[in-house]
């Protein structure tokens, strides 16, 4: 197994994993469950006016509707508490990709097979991209059929964009913190910064159509590629998912190429 990072990798997930997925749907069920007493609710869309337009920008409710299933979903879920599962669970396979392995004595082993460091990176990569999608791709599945058991009716194909955008979004971040861990083996640093940052791009993408100074950096937050097209009432936006992924595809070859230039600590 040792000679298949990848597999190797998903195996060692065998049992966190689980724990994850059923975190996600425990977590859409609480929100499916609360739907019924707010649906149809005009009240919500005057506690929403009320509210500072800082505020909604930050947490994604300008213009949205909590008394409609999409508005709900969007406010509740996806505006926040989804990218932050979705961010952390990322984040934490990337860091532990290569600087939790040193950090565990394990990468010394691990190198001494024969596989490159390049391909060690890249298989440790693949298996952050796998456990993300599946991760979103779950979600997603909890939403149309837990929601549709109590009427909460969202377009399947703009469930599938949204997740689509979502995964994406927590790849940025635990690409970076792979890129971080395998360029200096230091494994808080690699989820310290990763964090930091998600925070900053957050910020500045709910404060950019407000703040001068923000708008021109806004388009270059991760969160703007995930949102901004509003995915889960028009679909995937083709653009968004290719600077994503170009993004994802520069930050593994930048870790791959720090991985290999870097003296591993035994």
């Amino acid at each position: 197994m040792l000679r298949d990072v990848l597999r190797k990798t998903l195996y060692d997930q065998r049992r966190s994993y689980p724990a994850w997925c059923l975190g996600v749907v425990l977590l859409v069920a609480m929100y499916v469950a609360l739907w019924p007493s707010i649906k149809g609710q005009p009240s919500m869309r005057d506690f929403l006016a009320q509210m500072p337009e800082a505020l909604r920008n930050l947490f994604a409710m300008a213009g949205a509707d909590m008394s409609t299933p999409v508005g709900y979903i969007q406010i509740e879920l996806l505006s926040f508490m989804g990218p932050l599962l979705v961010l952390l669970h990322a984040v934490g396979a990337g860091s532990s990709s290569v600087a939790g392995e040193e950090d565990r004595r394990t990468l010394d082993l691990l190198l001494t097979t024969p596989v490159t460091r390049t391909r060690v990176v890249v298989d440790k990569a693949l298996a952050m991209v796998v456990g993300t999608l599946g991760l979103a791709a779950l979600l997603g599945v909890s939403l149309v059929a837990e929601g549709a058991l109590v009427g909460m009716d969202l377009p399947a194909g703009n469930v599938a964009a949204a997740m689509l955008h979502l995964a994406l979004l927590g790849l940025v971040f635990g690409a970076l913190s792979l890129a971080i861990g395998a360029a200096t083996g230091r494994l808080a640093l690699s989820r310290a910064v990763p964090v930091f940052v998600a925070v900053l791009a957050y910020v500045v993408n709910g404060l950019g159509g407000l703040v001068d100074w923000l708008t021109p950096l806004q388009k270059l937050s991760p969160f703007y590629q995930y949102a901004a097209h509003d995915p889960l009432r028009n679909g995937v936006s083709w653009v968004g998912v290719l600077v994503a992924v170009g993004t994802v595809v520069v930050l593994v070859v930048v870790a791959a190429a720090g991985f290999d230039r870097r003296d591993v600590t035994s």
